[in-house]
């Protein structure tokens, strides 16, 4: 091994980067919104927990508040699990459900009525509501289009017309009922989102996970100056196959970087939080190194975040096994790239 390119997990340690690069973190909230959601929960609960005697006062808070309008929208769409295909059919069929463009339902027993202010001239999408990913990145004033989805998320379900199809359409839609209700209310919205974490957790863990693949090898292939190599994600080494394949079934590796004639294979691990799959890779690193140096080949590994770091036995495995071992930073990748140039 080189002493040059391998680290020791101490060594590794000294240069991590331990949480989200800034450079990632913007592609991050695009991609998962549920960090940012269980990040503002608690501002969220204390401005829905106001008592207030109607929706215009509602509206008069989330305005007065530093908390975006788009931002409170986006909570009321995860609660009401009432997304963007279901408030474009309330768009396509407004002129049926709200004959009188007007919404009737029942704040604390009594009769109210909500007129539509944007509706049905416009439409609800994610997009004009402000509160698909990248809009989440921009704060915005409250404007008619969120009133009239406030308005629906917070107390469709009470709508007080006798219309069955309506009813089933707007049943999920029943925030509006905790209202002055704060231990109801805080129980609900928290349990709301145990579930939706729940269900989320292992595609935002993937979706993450592929973000710091994607951007190593768009990094590479931006500052590596060869022309005669080809940065494959997903790639495989020939002769380099599972270990416990009887069929000689062939290694996937993270990123694979080779000449035709020469290979490089890039496993990249970026883990905020603990979890097993560093211990995975671990237990895979000696067999694989042992038949990349066995094929002709080298291995690589870029290894950072706070969770890999609790793993210090399986990271000192790694660093064990590996022609290459950086951290995730453009310092890092820079070696990362001497070493490529090397090999090539």
């Amino acid at each position: 091994m080189s002493a040059n390119y391998t680290k020791t997990f101490e060594e590794l340690e000294a240069v991590a980067s331990k949480f989200w690069p800034s450079e990632l973190s913007e592609i991050e909230s695009k991609l998962s919104i549920i960090p940012l959601l269980l990040k503002t929960q608690d501002q969220f609960i204390s401005i829905i927990s106001v008592e207030t005697p109607d929706l215009e006062n509602l509206f008069t808070i989330i305005e007065a508040s530093s908390f975006p309008a788009n931002l409170f929208l986006k909570h009321l769409v995860i609660l009401a699990d009432f997304g963007g295909e279901m408030l474009q059919r309330v768009s396509a069929e407004f002129g049926t459900l709200f004959p009188s463009d007007e919404l009737h339902y029942l704040w604390h027993g009594e009769p109210r009525t909500y007129k539509f202010c944007a509706l049905p001239k416009k439409k609800f999408s994610n997009k004009e509501l402000k509160i698909d990913g990248k809009e989440l990145l921009n704060n915005h004033h409250l404007d008619d289009l969120q009133k009239d989805a406030i308005a629906l998320l917070l107390f469709g379900s009470a709508y007080s017309d006798e219309d069955q199809e309506v009813a089933s359409t707007l049943a999920k839609c029943e925030i509006g009922e905790y209202f002055g209700k704060t231990d109801e209310l805080t129980t609900f919205i928290k349990q709301r989102y145990i579930w939706v974490s729940r269900i989320t957790g292992g595609a935002t863990s993937n979706s993450l996970g592929q973000i710091a693949q994607r951007f190593v090898a768009a990094y590479i292939s931006e500052h590596l100056g060869l022309e005669n190599v080809e940065i494959k994600t997903g790639g495989r080494l020939p002769n380099v196959t599972h270990t416990d394949s009887a069929t000689g079934r062939m290694t996937a590796f993270d990123i694979v970087v080779t000449d035709g004639t020469k290979y490089v294979a890039i496993e990249v691990g970026f883990q905020v939080t603990t979890n097993s799959v560093i211990e995975r890779k671990s237990g895979q690193a000696r067999a694989r190194y042992e038949q990349v140096e066995r094929a002709g080949h080298k291995i690589a590994y870029v290894l950072d975040g706070a969770g890999n770091f609790q793993r210090e036995t399986a990271l000192r495995i790694i660093c064990s096994y590996s022609h290459c071992t950086v951290a995730f930073s453009r310092s890092e990748l820079n070696v990362l790239c001497q070493f490529l140039r090397e090999q090539f």
